[in-house]
């Protein structure tokens, strides 16, 4: 049975996305809900069942024996949250890191922040504590954006209200989304920083990208040094092929064309090779404009 301790307010953070508790009462049928939600109590740990809406699959199991030591030497310093579900059983909303290293040393109970909470609420809190942490790699961050996006139904903009960062920071990392899966990989794998994704990101062929992908790796590059080799292969992307510069037209057929362009009273263009061949286009804007360039060659 949960034993009620001291009722504290939620930190900055979740608790600006959270809605107040008592509005909610009502939709839990457990006439001892309204007794403990909005406190902070010790919970049966073997009555809480994971967050369905994590996120995060992956949990460093290293660092959660350190966080598990460290428990046994300290006890729970910041409390997990869960929601209220129907009876005495809980559903938790953040903490899993807390709540499994306590489980690895045979805790009983966990302090928790219990509310009330829908799916979708579950779902934003789940995302937003995680983006929240300071361990998350660009994608996965960039991941948990697009899903707020998509599934909370948020606009860019109420996007970055939700999760107190710049409209412009949000684009950068939801821009990281367009890299090739193999780019992606590596910056979830460490191999690359943000940096260099937004470097790489300016480079739509998928071949050229993976090219400086593998030079980054290989070579060690920092950020500096990618954006100098995507400037670099920018530049050599518009540089028009040696079959496409325009040959230069010799000074006596540029001489030659004005002085038909004067006889005619009218504008010429050449078309030149630069082989020896080309041709003149004279243009005309009506019949009788073209009868009386016709008639200056009778």
């Amino acid at each position: 049975m949960a034993k009620a301790v001291k009722k504290q307010a939620l930190g900055r953070g979740l608790s600006a996305l959270l809605k107040d508790p008592s509005a909610d009462i009502t939709s839990i049928k457990d006439k001892n809900a309204d007794k403990i939600v909005g406190s902070i109590v010790e919970i049966d740990i073997n009555s809480i069942e994971v967050n369905p809406f994590q996120p995060r699959s992956n949990f460093n199991e290293e660092a959660i024996q350190e966080l598990a030591n460290s428990i046994q030497q300290l006890g729970v310093i910041q409390p997990i949250t869960v929601r209220k579900l129907a009876g005495n059983k809980f559903q938790l909303v953040s903490g899993e890191r807390r709540y499994r290293a306590s489980k690895h040393i045979g805790l009983e109970t966990i302090p928790a922040y219990i509310r009330i909470a829908n799916d979708q609420e579950m779902l934003e809190m789940a995302l937003v504590e995680n983006i929240q942490r300071k361990d998350l790699d660009p994608i996965e961050i960039s991941l948990s954006y697009q899903r707020l996006i998509d599934e909370i139904n948020l606009t860019q903009e109420e996007l970055s209200q939700r999760v107190g960062k710049k409209r412009s920071t949000v684009t950068n990392y939801l821009r990281l989304l367009k890299l090739d899966p193999i780019v992606q990989t590596g910056m979830r794998d460490g191999f690359l920083s943000m940096g260099h994704g937004r470097a790489l990101i300016n480079i739509e062929n998928t071949e050229e990208q993976l090219s400086i992908y593998e030079k980054i790796v290989k070579n060690n590059l920092s950020v500096r040094q990618t954006e100098q080799l995507v400037q670099k292969l920018k530049v050599s992307d518009s540089t028009p092929e040696p079959s496409a510069i325009k040959p230069e037209t010799p000074k006596k057929i540029e001489e030659g064309v004005q002085h038909i362009a004067k006889f005619i009273g009218n504008k010429v263009e050449l078309k030149w090779n630069g082989k020896g061949k080309g041709k003149l286009v004279i243009p005309f804007t009506s019949e009788a404009e073209f009868e009386k360039i016709k008639n200056l060659f009778n």
